[in-house]
């Protein structure tokens, strides 16, 4: 049998976000923290993903993904384009 854990004092605003998210989901905060443990711990870690992807070959130039950021947030404060 799997063994549990228990988050110890939480911060207060951490606590009554989870509270109001359990609510919100009509489910108790125990509930709620097991599924996003359960979405949470299959996931790669950003060193294991870094890992994975590092060494991968790229067609798409640094200048083609700045482009890219831009089109999506705008140009970056105090850029001269």
């Amino acid at each position: 049998m799997p063994e549990g854990f228990r988050i110890r004092d939480p911060d207060d605003e951490v606590y009554r976000a989870l509270v109001r998210r359990a609510a919100e989901a009509g489910v108790s905060v125990p509930d709620l923290l097991g599924r996003e443990a359960t979405r949470l711990a299959p996931r790669l870690t950003v060193q294991e993903w870094l890992e994975r992807t590092r060494h991968r070959p790229s067609t798409i130039s640094r200048a083609e993904v700045l482009e890219a950021f831009e089109e999506l947030r705008g140009l970056w404060p105090g850029a001269d384009r």
